[in-house]
């Protein structure tokens, strides 16, 4: 009877490991159908990203301040682009497709707090939001919605000097920690009641319903796990731009390490795998979550005082690089495809200058990134810092989930991918390797 036991057990793990890292869900920024050239990704050139994903999300929608209503933040494109999307399921009929809510896209200045409003309102405004997201999704053939709401942010942390160091735990003594948001344990739980009111909803029209935690949206502050992952289909974790050279304009840093890199006072809640045990450690199932992973780097111009090796944390830095001409409006911001042609091709290139490259430097440890450099010269001009994950690096995240049986992957996003294999002719590398290292 014991052996049989044993068998049993080994066999139940067995079919653990095996359901392990089966999910890669794909997101699809719509804005990425209206660039110009080159960058524009159609609904046609994502069908070979396709053959590997299993979940299709498209953003983003939006929130209608004060009715709280779901509509689209484009109607002349996706009154005919939701169509074209959903049409996808005739050459997938296996693919899911979700209609994301949120993102970095719903910016509202004038209601800069409305997903929080929505969290708030009386029943009545919140079924609003629930019939018009059911509306929407079954009018235009979508399996369900995804919540990515804008909750508050983290405070980004402050560079600070001895000195300054020793005055903020003083003053600490007097006004406490920073709170981003002095009602989140309320909101928590208003949170709970809403996911908990649309998952009846939409059991009952046969939707799917999951949720993206945004980066640096704190889980403790508004997420209830026990109570919420079993209203969910799956929790995407976008475990990345902890650091990013707007939130931290004056040093730069792996903005998505694996693991803590546990010197330098780093705070111990900005890596992969701290985000991960928070939901494991309350009770998540290690199958609803999947491990978010950015397309694009992070770039942080360099100053003559933030020195030449590179290393992390590297100090004195200045704010955003110049963006990539792929997202033309985003500071600090490479798709994969442009960082790889900025790398450095051979051993005899120019180290500084405007038309010298970046220098890989690999992380052999496995356990927090990669990252590449370009030195300010003389001048203290054309420096550039840029954390990364490459494919290679995706494939060892992939393992990562795979080891503490994660459902799976997300990749944020397909239109920084190198969708057209301008880098070394195989489109899509990083969609590639993650699915090659999921098994």
């Amino acid at each position: 009877m014991r052996l049989l036991l044993l068998c049993l057990v080994g066999l139940l793990g067995l079919t653990d490991l095996t359901r392990a890292a089966s999910n890669l869900i794909c997101y699809y920024d719509s804005a990425s159908y209206l660039r110009q050239g080159l960058a524009k990704l159609a609904p046609n050139d994502l069908e070979l990203a396709l053959q590997f994903c299993t979940h299709l999300v498209y953003g983003y929608a939006g929130l209608k301040p004060g009715t709280n209503e779901l509509f689209s933040l484009n109607v002349d494109l996706d009154m005919f682009h939701y169509k074209d999307i959903t049409g996808l399921h005739a050459r997938f009929p296996q693919l899911k497709i979700l209609l994301s809510v949120g993102g970095d896209h719903d910016v509202d200045e004038t209601h800069p707090n409305k997903y929080v409003e929505l969290l708030e309102a009386n029943r009545t405004s919140q079924q609003n939001f629930i019939d018009s997201s059911m509306f929407l999704l079954k009018r235009n053939g979508f399996d369900g919605l995804d919540l990515a709401f804008q909750l508050p942010r983290n405070k980004p942390r402050k560079v600070h000097g001895s000195i300054g160091g020793y005055w903020k735990q003083f003053k600490k003594l007097f006004t406490g920690d920073f709170v981003v948001d002095p009602q989140a344990e309320q909101h928590r739980a208003q949170f709970t009641d809403l996911v908990g009111n649309l998952h009846q909803a939409f059991s009952n029209a046969n939707l799917m319903l999951t949720l993206t935690v945004l980066p640096n949206v704190n889980s403790t502050w508004y997420f209830d796990v026990p109570k919420l992952h079993p209203q969910l289909d799956y929790i995407n974790l976008a475990a990345f731009d902890f650091l990013t050279p707007l939130r931290n304009p004056e040093e730069a840093d792996y903005t998505a390490p694996l693991h803590l890199p546990d010197e330098q006072n780093r705070l111990p809640h900005l890596n992969v795998e701290f985000q991960v045990n928070y939901w494991l450690h309350n009770h998540c199932p290690a199958h609803k979550l999947n491990l978010g992973i950015a397309s694009y780097g992070r770039a942080w111009q360099l100053t003559k005082n933030s020195g030449l090796s590179g290393l992390p944390v590297v100090p004195e830095t200045y704010g955003p690089a110049p963006g990539g001409l792929q997202i033309a409006s985003a500071e600090g911001l490479l798709s994969w495809p442009e960082i790889c042609s900025k790398l450095v091709q051979n051993s005899t290139a120019l180290y500084r200058g405007a038309a010298a490259p970046l220098r890989k430097v690999t992380d052999l440890s496995q356990k927090y990134g990669n990252y590449a450099l370009r030195p300010a010269d003389e001048n203290g001009d054309h420096g550039l810092w840029l954390s990364y994950d490459d494919p290679d690096f995706a494939g060892i995240k992939a393992a990562y989930a795979k080891s503490r049986g994660l459902g799976g992957m997300a990749v944020f996003d397909l239109g920084c991918d190198d969708f057209r294999g301008l880098c070394t002719g195989q489109k899509y590398p990083i969609v590639r390797s993650i699915k090659y290292f999921m098994g």
